[in-house]
């Protein structure tokens, strides 16, 4: 059986003008029997999804802070200048996988879009916005967990890794706020904060805030939901 392409949203960097990738993105979908495929950075509609019609799931990257005009917020002094160019570029590859019922993993920055992209807001910055004890921006090295979430039963994520506690590492300032339409939530931090979802109404589409790219090597558990992903795009 042919191995299945994994479309990838790629990072950008402002200072060199340059998109980028962090290997742990494409080793995880490697590790899991699928080949991952680095996309153009482009709002071109027609580009986008010439290059997503042969790609049999999307993953949806960490990177820069959510515009929040998407949620009709205005961007507080605390929230990352957004790249405009990547957020209108998710929200077509987005639609065109709900539409084909392509699967979707989305990580950090990943489970904030989904979030926004079905009608949900966001914490712009946890620190000023979240008073918490936890600790959501973690320091190197990040192959170990900083704090637990809760796995709900009944849920996909439950039924896959069959624990009520997890523990996760951790990189973001910003968060789910108010939850998106159609999404049911699979965990939750100590503090409260919605850290994986999936939509209700497709085969496989899950976001997760905390980064399983960064401690699959290590961690069981982060292969298993990279596993679960590429089982997914091989079911199509």
């Amino acid at each position: 059986m042919a191995k299945k392409r994994i479309a990838v949203v790629p990072l950008w960097d402002e200072e060199k003008n340059s998109i980028w990738m962090l290997p742990g993105y494409l080793d995880g979908i490697r590790a899991a029997g699928g080949v991952p495929v680095i996309l153009p950075l482009t709002d071109d509609r027609e580009e986008l999804l010439t290059a997503f019609e042969p790609c049999d799931g999307l993953l949806m990257t960490g990177g820069h802070d959510v515009s929040p005009a998407l949620y009709g917020a205005t961007r507080g002094e605390d929230c990352g200048a957004p790249c405009e160019t990547r957020d209108r570029m998710e929200a077509i590859l987005y639609a065109a996988a709900l539409e084909e019922d392509k699967p979707v993993l989305g990580i950090c920055r990943g489970i904030q879009m989904v979030n926004v992209l079905q009608g949900g807001t966001l914490y712009q910055d946890l620190p000023t916005e979240y008073a918490s004890g936890i600790e959501h921006h973690m320091s190197p090295p990040y192959d170990r967990a900083v704090h637990e979430v809760s796995v709900r039963q009944g849920t996909p994520l439950y039924g896959l890794l069959r624990t009520e506690r997890l523990g996760v590492n951790s990189y973001h300032h910003q968060a789910v706020k108010d939850l998106g339409a159609d999404l049911e939530v699979m965990a939750v931090s100590e503090d409260g904060l919605v850290e994986a979802v999936r939509h209700r109404e497709r085969s496989f589409v899950w976001a997760l805030q905390w980064h399983p790219e960064l401690d699959f090597p290590v961690n069981p558990n982060s292969g298993k939901i990279f596993e679960a992903f590429v089982r997914a795009c091989g079911r199509r």
